[in-house]
């Protein structure tokens, strides 16, 4: 099973269409050209080939673009200056500062760099010709423009299919998340992955899914015009409010767990979530597969079979409810969530229609931007940068490798040592690490391969069809599992170092290729300790940002105008707010696994930065189910009951996440205070303007916890 969603998957699928475009193109120059013409062209094309991904049709162009226009210049410079090592060097110092500042656009901008810096490198591999590098240049240029063509046409091809691999894949993230969250439904208190702790699997499931979503949301909601893409973008639209449900789980699961009368309630909850996550399994493959999922059913019935135990409703519930309350609020959400299934298959099967509202509300307004901005640039230059420190890390690296491969015994091919420095060195210590071992143990694995394949002094037709599917995996592979990238990588550079310079011993550039990666990762380790920008710096304004999309969230959760208004502009507003909430906490999730790879005289306070991140999931779920409830319920709460409180909790969060001197936090039975009955009616019924209420006191309290907990966390990090 996971071999086939290996083979069905986007990133296969774009790594077949890059090794098919270098096998195209070198074909053709191979043929109409000559040898030497076509290992040009294809260097041309592996300089272009990083940044091809799965992308919307209208900015693929602009995407690759930079990589031709900032590869080719560079490509020549190396050239001309081939035969000069000392002017050489001083052109990768800067030329290297450079291409590493496009980390400045994040992750549109990395692929970029790397592209540049392939250019660079590659160049080094192509023997000194005796016009100064213009012919060499004009095979590179040609083959660099024709896959840029070639990517955007087939980019737009692939829409469809990518478009349902895609969903796919956040189909089996959301399942992945779905079993993290089931783990949390044990009696006893103990729980799978505790929300204290920093590196739960809980926590970095939801980091994920919410990565996995963008690359979605950019995809699916591009140009939702025909039926298919339709039913495609409601499917993606039904995920967000399944995960939705799934964060309102982890609400009073904990004051569930510590009572031993509801261990059989939550075991069976537990299997219930656990077989939903098999459900949507088994959707995606059907989708990865071309298949019409099965009819499925809301499991609605189950919930009422549980072993429930009596339910107290006395008055004092409200601010102190029993287990048996809390726990049929449990079952309520994951009723949710099996109804939110029964949606997806009726969408995957042609049953239902999408509310295509919200898909069209959605387009564009949820896509990452695909135009080229200079605005990331201006604000490098400040010495605490992190993308202005690495581009200065890595172009001292480079010049430090550059001197090494000057002084080895074997010089044919020093460039070994730079693209060694230049897929190894990262942003952070944890990734830099990452990528080292992974290189070391691809490289010894792939220099035996390709050696074999030298060995056997295969025809050059099939060593070009082995360049193009070790190009193939190496793509398909980098962003998730770069040891099998390592391995293809391997290959293909000693196979195309072979085709460019065929005098070079098999088995002598095998063993060059070695000891070239192992020196590269050295300086590459080293150097990622040279003005390190290590995580804690950057925590402060991770925690400041979720403090204020926090803030912002409660504002227009809570405001009362969307009651009234007339469109669906209050709930984008809302809409738009949430995304910001998950995409603040995911990247200071994110930083904080990175952190623990770093020495520990300079790793983060971790132990309140969890509890930080916990309870900021857990504000996040409070104002998301009284989102819910004012959206669904409108006609069945208690205007009058509910508007004081209402717009009295929004005020105070605000407040206390602002830190505001005015600002404290009151308690339950406060926000409460204008409420006839405390009663907590069953979760089933129609009049949840107890829970409502409720739930704005535990947002209140929970917001006081946030900013105490960030307290904790910044103050050691400003001295």
């Amino acid at each position: 099973m996971a071999v086939r969603r290996i083979a069905s998957s986007w990133y296969v699928t774009n790594g077949l269409s890059a090794a098919f475009g270098l096998f195209l193109i070198s074909g053709c120059m191979r043929l109409f050209v000559g040898s030497f013409a076509a290992a040009a062209a294809s260097i041309g094309v592996m300089v272009v080939v990083p940044p091809d991904q799965p992308a919307p049709r209208r900015g693929k162009f602009w995407q690759l673009l930079p990589s031709v226009v900032i590869g080719v210049p560079l490509f020549w410079a190396v050239q001309m200056l081939q035969t000069d090592p000392f002017r050489l060097g001083l052109l990768l110092v800067p030329a290297t500062f450079i291409s590493f500042l496009g980390a400045a656009w994040g992750r549109r901008g990395m692929p970029v760099s790397i592209s540049a810096m392939f250019a660079v490198v590659f160049s080094m591999a192509v023997p000194a010709q005796a016009d100064g590098g213009i012919t060499s240049t004009g095979y590179f240029a040609l083959g660099a423009i024709s896959y840029l063509l070639y990517a955007t046409a087939a980019n737009s091809a692939l829409n469809s299919r990518y478009r349902t691999q895609i969903l796919a894949e956040t189909l089996l993230s959301l399942a992945s998340l779905m079993r993290a969250q089931a783990e949390q439904f044990v009696a006893g208190g103990q729980r799978g992955a505790a929300p204290s702790q920093p590196i739960g699997r809980l926590l970095r499931e939801q980091a994920a899914f919410a990565d996995q979503l963008q690359s979605a949301r950019d995809i699916l909601l591009e140009s939702p015009r025909t039926p298919r893409r339709q039913r495609l973008a409601g499917m993606l639209v039904w995920l967000l409010e399944m995960r939705d449900q799934l964060l309102a789980c982890e609400l009073d699961v904990d004051r569930v767990a510590v009572h031993p009368t509801q261990e059989a309630v939550l075991s069976a909850l537990r299997a219930m979530l656990q077989q939903h996550a098999a459900q949507i399994d088994r959707l995606a493959d059907a989708l990865l597969g071309g298949r019409e999922p099965k009819h499925f059913d809301s499991d609605r019935g189950r919930l009422e079979q549980l072993p429930w135990t009596p339910v107290d409703y006395a008055p004092e519930t409200a601010v102190s409810p029993s287990p048996g309350v809390l726990a049929r609020g449990l079952a309520s959400r994951v009723m949710r969530i099996g109804d939110a299934i029964s949606h997806l298959h009726a969408l995957a099967r042609r049953e239902a229609e999408p509310d295509l509202s919200v898909v069209r509300a959605s387009w564009q307004m949820f896509m990452s931007p695909t135009a080229w901005s200079w605005r990331p640039l201006a604000t490098l230059w400040h010495w605490d940068a992190p993308p202005l420190r690495h581009a200065i890390r890595a172009a001292l690296a480079i010049a430090a490798a550059y001197a090494i491969s000057l002084m080895v015994p074997w010089r044919a091919h020093a460039y070994w040592i730079l693209l060694t420095i230049v897929v190894v060195l990262r942003g952070s210590l944890a990734q830099t690490l990452e990528r080292r071992n992974s290189r070391v143990a691809g490289t010894l694995l792939g220099s035996v391969i390709a050696g074999a394949l030298l060995w056997c002094r295969l025809p050059t037709l099939l060593l070009m069809l082995v360049v193009t599917l070790a190009q193939g995996v190496a793509h398909a592979f980098a962003v998730k599992r770069y040891l099998v990238t390592a391995i293809a990588a391997t290959v293909l550079a000693l196979l195309q170092a072979h085709l460019l310079n065929a005098d070079m011993s098999p088995a002598f550039q095998a063993l060059e290729r070695i000891a070239d990666t192992l020196i590269g990762v050295g300086v590459a380790w080293a150097f990622s300790y040279v003005l390190p920008a290590w995580e804690r710096t950057q925590i402060p304004a991770l925690v400041a940002r979720s403090l204020q999309a926090q803030a912002h969230h409660a504002q227009v959760s809570l405001e009362l105008g969307q009651l009234t208004a007339v469109d669906d502009r209050p709930e984008l507003q809302w809409r738009l707010a949430r995304r910001e909430v998950y995409d603040s906490l995911s990247a200071l999730v994110q930083a904080t696994q990175r952190s623990l790879s770093e020495p520990r005289a300079v790793r983060p306070p971790l132990e309140p930065l969890g509890r930080l991140v916990a309870h900021s999931y857990q504000l996040l779920a409070q104002l998301t189910a009284v989102k819910t409830m004012l959206l669904l319920r409108r006609g069945h709460l208690n205007a009058e009951q509910f508007g004081a409180p209402l717009e009295n909790a929004m005020k105070q969060i605000d407040a206390i996440l602002n830190a505001r001197p005015a600002a404290t936090s009151a308690p339950i039975a406060q926000i409460l205070s204008s409420s006839e009955s405390l009663v907590l009616p069953d979760p089933f019924g129609q009049d949840v303007t107890p829970w409502l209420l409720r739930r704005l006191g535990l947002a209140v309290e929970l917001a006081g916890q946030i900013r105490d907990e960030a307290q904790r966390v910044c103050e050691p990090l400003r001295g």
